[in-house]
């Protein structure tokens, strides 16, 4: 029997009105994920409207190619939004990115993406292919560990917690499994936060490691600004700084005339994108679904010029 996870889709009618949907436009919603944006997207198009859906994860991609079979409107992609580019320049009224991990993804044990269940140490997005966490960490060496640990997760206890995995692996034997790592890296952590984990730093930073997830951030978002038509909307949800450090510096970078030290009184060269703001998930909202806790949403409207 196939579990149907359920999904609280974060920011669901703000993204949506930030999209500004035309009837008949094209829309892409790059992490489709249980679809919630989708079927709110659908439901704003006209008849000859289009969605264009992508994601890495399997499970995603069954569901969506279930709605395509029903709506004509809909098409799919197997694969990462580093890919958004294949779509052709100026080929989309709308760019939607969710970042992060689902709820169905965290909540399913066999996917190994949270401490709070037990399962094979896997996390990767896309199962057809790549290494799982538990293949890379047999061979990581300590400083290899220690530097993943510190700059995707913000760990300031990285180094210890890299020591204590490269110290289980030699008394033990490999790490396969998430309460496993999660019994290592509480062992090594010594101080956190109230009410976070010890080893939430550590599963973000091997989550996002393993699937090359800032990577695949910074191509799609160079890639949004020539898929998107002029007055495109772009609009990212992210769920912690990394990312969305990485969205506000690439929208401010695309947003501001910056001045030629070479020729200081020419005049500044167009921007790509304008009308960028930000918005927060309402304290309603938070109280209803702990998870938008994090969230922040970030928009910008592509200009007419070329970048």
């Amino acid at each position: 029997m196939q579990v149907e996870w359920n999904h609280q889709t974060v920011l669901l009618s703000e993204a949506v009105q930030a999209l500004g949907i035309a009837a008949q436009g094209h829309y892409v919603d790059a992490t489709f994920g249980r679809g919630g944006h989708s079927r709110a997207i659908l439901q704003a198009l006209g008849v000859q409207g289009r969605l264009t859906v992508f994601d890495k994860d399997p499970a995603a991609i069954d569901v969506a190619r279930r709605w395509a079979l029903e709506d004509g409107r809909l098409g799919v992609r197997h694969q990462g939004f580093a890919a958004l580019g294949e779509l052709g320049p100026a080929s989309a009224d709308g760019v939607l990115m969710d970042l992060g991990v689902s709820s169905p993804q965290l909540d399913d044990p066999a996917r190994g993406f949270s401490f709070r269940h037990d399962g094979p140490l896997d996390m990767r997005m896309d199962t057809t292919r790549g290494q799982s966490v538990a293949q890379w960490l047999e061979t990581a060496d300590v400083s290899t560990l220690t530097e993943v640990i510190r700059d995707y997760g913000e760990e300031r206890f990285a180094a210890q917690v890299a020591k204590a995995i490269d110290r289980r692996r030699q008394e033990r034997g490999p790490l396969r499994t998430t309460r496993e790592l999660a019994e290592v890296v509480a062992g090594a952590v010594k101080t956190r936060e109230p009410g976070k984990d010890p080893a939430t730093r550590t599963f973000q930073a091997l989550r996002i490691f393993i699937n090359a997830e800032l990577e695949e951030l910074q191509q799609a978002l160079k890639a949004s600004l020539d898929v998107l038509k002029p007055g495109g909307r772009l609009v990212v949800i992210s769920f912690h700084s990394l990312e969305d450090r990485m969205v506000k510096q690439f929208m401010a970078a695309h947003s501001k005339a910056v001045v030629d030290r070479r020729a200081p009184f020419a005049e500044p060269p167009p921007m790509a994108l304008s009308d960028v703001h930000r918005v927060m998930p309402s304290p309603r909202e938070v109280q209803d679904n702990p998870r938008a806790r994090s969230a922040v949403m970030r928009v910008a409207t592509r200009t007419g010029v070329s970048c």
